[in-house]
């Protein structure tokens, strides 16, 4: 394995000048630089990222906590970070808190341990409670996204309240005055939000709000699949329905099918999250899309001002979302 000290001899440099060139911790003039650089290629030497964490350097990885890495969702959100982690020189180290806050102390713990230089989380609703005492502990970077948390840190959030009341109103615009609503995870500010949205929009249009049908799909296919059959088989059941996450949109969709029910002739449907392929559903789902890449790209830019020593106030920056109308609503 090639050392440091052959690096240093074969630039003709000072053992200390390789690692200010590798580890940037002192300006070194460009041609001296450029000298260092050559014979690590030359060279091939390979930085041991574990003895220059344990040194007090940088590991060079960002963890990423996420929960469902298969949701159509986060793959785009993912792509935008590690994109923005990749061009800063840091690696991404992934792990799925599956919206459990046990396993997401289990994978945060995990990554404290591998000592990243900083974290970015889309929290589970009991994160406040569990993990953030371990990040905020251990004072390494932390940046919230897509979700926010009751405790002090950077957090890049969408909009939520106002984009669900746009999207319930574009409904009733229509005509809708039963309009099901297939809301997220309990404790989670997002399915706050957004259900709270819903409520402003039938309030805004003299609506009494019906409990039956505000329901839960727990923020998955597969609950959202229950809850729309649940609203489906009511006496009177919705003429409209409204989920609020893409996957509950999918469940909601093949729900729907089962029942022989046509969009939007028979059901109308909007979905807060657009899908890549939203457009090439017939009929085209009309959704409320939330700007990731721009999420993902301040959530990185916010954690590297703290890796770097920023100390100033934290920030909570929202990202607005567009709206995407399409056919599934009842438009032409």
């Amino acid at each position: 394995m090639v050392t440091m000290s052959e690096v240093a001899t074969r630039a003709g440099v000072s053992l200390s000048t390789v690692s200010h060139v590798l580890n940037n911790t002192r300006p070194v003039n460009d041609s001296t630089r450029a000298r260092v650089e050559q014979a690590v290629r030359d060279l091939g030497y390979r930085r041991n990222a574990a003895a220059r964490t344990l040194a007090g350097g940088r590991s060079h990885a960002i963890g990423v906590v996420i929960s469902g890495v298969t949701n159509q969702y986060f793959g785009p959100l993912l792509h935008a970070i590690e994109r923005r982690i990749s061009a800063e020189g840091y690696i991404l180290l992934l792990g799925d808190s599956h919206d459990e806050a046990t396993r997401e102390r289990l994978v945060i713990d995990s990554f404290l341990g591998r000592s990243v230089d900083g974290l970015i989380v889309a929290p589970s609703a009991g994160f406040a409670d569990q993990a953030a005492t371990a990040v905020t502990g251990s004072d390494t970077p932390l940046v919230l996204i897509d979700r926010s948390a009751d405790i002090a840190c950077d957090q890049v959030t969408p909009e939520n309240r106002a984009s669900t009341e746009m999207l319930t109103s574009h409904l009733i615009e229509h005509g809708h005055r039963r309009i099901g609503a297939i809301v997220g995870l309990a404790g989670l500010d997002s399915t706050t939000e957004r259900r709270a949205g819903y409520l402003d929009a039938l309030a805004a249009h003299g609506i009494e709000a019906d409990p039956r049908l505000i329901i839960a799909g727990e923020s998955n296919r597969d609950h959202a699949r229950a809850a729309v059959e649940q609203l489906l088989s009511l006496d009177e059941p919705p003429t409209a329905l409204l989920t609020l996450n893409n996957a509950m949109t999918i469940g909601a969709m093949r729900a729907i099918s089962e029942f022989g029910l046509r969009i939007p002739d028979d059901i109308a449907l909007v979905c807060y999250d657009d899908f890549e392929w939203s457009d090439l559903f017939s009929p085209g789902l009309t959704a409320i899309a939330q700007n990731v890449e721009r999420m993902g790209r301040e959530a990185v830019d916010l954690l590297m001002r703290r890796i770097e020593g920023d100390r100033s106030p934290f920030e909570q920056r929202i990202v607005d979302t567009s709206f995407h109308r399409r056919t599934s609503c009842g438009c032409p």
